[in-house]
């Protein structure tokens, strides 16, 4: 049997260690932020023939704004499987029609090839990242309070309190990682947050009922041999979920890399992987440590109290 709470300190170290890594990077670095919410100018073509990304750089380049812009080459397959022609996404602050034109005739001088059905520029405003993001706040803490209230019901407040750590630990560190990283995130990357947020409070539901059923007729010192004893009755299932999980999250992550080719929801899906992985770890070293210490608390609070 693996002795979970002997190494809780080491677990919650290693945690704090995440957390305010992740918290300074957001403080100095701050989140590499998508279209989605600073606003900006999407391009996608299809310049009609073989290019490298060193060529559309140096077309790029012969324009100011677009400096630190996002090229990506994006390919298909079409519906007999066989590889489609290679098109171009280029993503980049808010450009002028006038400027627009100009750069379309520079990519026409290089690619007289270019077809103008092929060609789709839009304009994004930040207003639809920035209200998605209110949402999504308003969300999560609709769903904390509904928690809270559902598992003071169904088992008691510590445990509610201990789970809601547990969950904005993973929240944190999946923010702080892609802050590190400076991954660029969009509108994606928030609906990733919020699938981690309801995924992992899944397996640790599960861990603090066996506990609950456990704790039942045992004696308050045992309560940490008691724990330990339900993590790892618990220890098979979190570890199969999670690998299932992630082998569906891999494929996908293949899938959109090398058919789709969507940067967007490559992000997705990396947020979605790291949460899993966080969220196994939470569940195992956090939540279910976390109410001990609580609990523990309450006992040494009652002691002295007689």
């Amino acid at each position: 049997m693996i002795n979970f709470i002997g190494n809780r300190r080491k677990a919650y170290l290693l945690s704090s260690l995440l957390v305010i890594a992740g918290l300074v990077s957001l403080v100095f670095y701050g989140l590499n932020l998508g279209i989605d919410f600073t606003g900006g100018t999407v391009l996608h073509l299809n310049l009609g023939e073989e290019f490298s990304m060193g060529e559309v750089q140096s077309v790029l380049d012969q324009f100011e704004e677009l400096e630190g812009a996002l090229v990506q080459m994006v390919q298909g397959r079409d519906i007999t499987g066989e590889l489609a022609e290679e098109g171009l996404v280029v993503k980049a602050p808010f450009i002028e029609e006038s400027r627009r034109n100009e750069l379309m005739d520079a990519f026409r001088s290089h690619w007289p090839n270019i077809d103008p059905d092929d060609l789709r520029i839009e304009s994004v405003g930040a207003v639809v990242g920035g209200e998605l993001t209110r949402q999504a706040l308003l969300s999560l803490a609709v769903a904390i309070v509904l928690m809270v209230a559902y598992i003071t019901i169904r088992f008691e407040f510590k445990f509610a309190i201990a789970t809601i750590a547990s969950l904005l630990h993973n929240v944190v560190v999946v923010v702080g990682v892609f802050s590190i990283l400076q991954i660029e995130i969009n509108v994606p990357f928030v609906a990733a947050i919020l699938t981690v947020f309801g995924y992992s409070v899944n397996d640790t539901i599960v861990i603090i009922d066996r506990i609950r059923e456990n704790i039942k007729h045992a004696r308050k010192s045992d309560f940490a041999k008691i724990v330990n004893e339900s993590i790892n009755q618990n220890l098979v299932r979190s570890i199969n979920t999670s690998l299932t999980t992630l082998f569906v999250l891999i494929s996908l992550l293949i899938g959109f890399n090398y058919f789709i080719g969507s940067v967007d929801l490559i992000v997705f899906v990396i947020a979605l992987i790291i949460g899993v992985l966080v969220g196994t770890y939470s569940s195992i070293f956090v939540a279910s440590p976390l109410w001990l210490n609580l609990q523990e608390a309450q006992l040494r609070k009652v002691k002295r109290g007689k």
